[in-house]
């Protein structure tokens, strides 16, 4: 199913998100503390989630939130259109779609323009702890995340083929979230199982020059200090499996297909409370480094989301 396809059912769904009138939030949660919408779609940082469940839902309640994100580095141009809906501070429902303008690369690869898109569905359900109320203990909240990506990879799907990537797969992730908040300090730390290159944009695993479809477990981290009630600035750390690596080599690209690790520093406004904004520089490493001279993709990311 392409992503064009998809658009009507991601409105239609926003739609009927935001018109459940029974237990929708009405309190809320504290200014920023359930984060921004991922390119994942999931509530977090801007390139990892956090255990917080995301919208204004607290207890009892449903909430809903509908995002916007675009990344632009030297090569490459990421669109994300999300919308999630949680309820009672212990369960959260994402969809997420994604458009990457591949620029250089899909010219380079394909002779012409070259378009991917890729769907992600996910689901996140707090397990034990609760970061507000647990702030003055050693108690993080912990949820537990998955998310089933699917990728159309356009004119892209034959190079794919030849290098043995799928082009669905499904994340498992554990993070364990712990807001200090006295110095207004949060600290996440999300540990993914995942197969996928790039995020799933290029695939999942690759079989040619030695099977490297299966899961492998990477760690996420995230930093965040609170400067006023709704301004906070962070960091993040998110680190890339590099299965194409040795399919890249076998194909006769050297290190053409290697990937990096993602980083970025953020600074994240709420003007009003069911509104965020948030501005990041991001280095997301080589991609596809045999296209872009070996370039790393640094360049800036921007989003913003609003939450009931």
């Amino acid at each position: 199913m392409s992503a064009r396809r998809m658009e009507p059912g991601l409105l239609a769904l926003a739609a009927t998100f935001l018109l459940m009138p029974a237990a929708q939030a009405a309190t809320g949660k504290l200014v920023l503390t359930g984060g921004i919408t991922s390119v994942e779609g999931t509530a977090g940082g801007g390139i990892t989630p956090w255990a917080m469940i995301g919208t204004q839902a607290t207890e009892n309640e449903w909430g809903v939130s509908a995002s916007s994100s675009f990344t632009e580095t030297n090569d490459y141009r990421l669109n994300t259109y999300g919308v999630a809906a949680a309820w009672n501070e212990r369960v959260e429902f994402s969809l997420a779609q994604q458009r990457l303008d591949t620029g250089i690369t899909g010219t380079a690869l394909t002779g012409s323009d070259l378009v991917l898109e890729q769907q992600i569905i996910g689901a996140k359900v707090r397990v034990f702890g609760e970061a507000v109320l647990d702030a003055d203990t050693r108690m993080p909240q912990v949820s537990v995340g998955v998310q089933h990506k699917r990728l159309d990879a356009n004119a892209l799907e034959p190079t794919l083929k030849s290098l043995g990537a799928r082009r669905s797969g499904t994340d498992v992730y554990v993070s364990a979230t712990k807001l200090f908040l006295a110095p207004g300090i949060l600290v996440n730390t999300t540990l993914r199982a995942t197969n996928a290159n790039q995020n799933g944009l290029l695939g999942f695993g690759a079989r040619l020059g030695g099977d490297e479809s299966r899961h492998q477990i990477v760690p996420e981290v995230s930093v965040a200090k609170l400067l006023r009630n709704n301004l906070a600035v962070g960091m993040e750390y998110r680190a890339m499996p590099n299965k194409l690596a040795r399919a890249g080599q076998a194909a006769g690209l050297s290190n053409g297909l290697a990937a990096d690790d993602w980083k970025d520093v953020f600074i994240a406004w709420a003007p009003h409370k069911q509104v965020s904004l948030t501005a990041a520089y991001v280095d997301l490493g080589r991609i596809v480094p045999a296209t872009t001279n070996n370039r790393d993709q640094r360049g800036i990311f921007v989003s913003a989301q609003i939450a009931f």
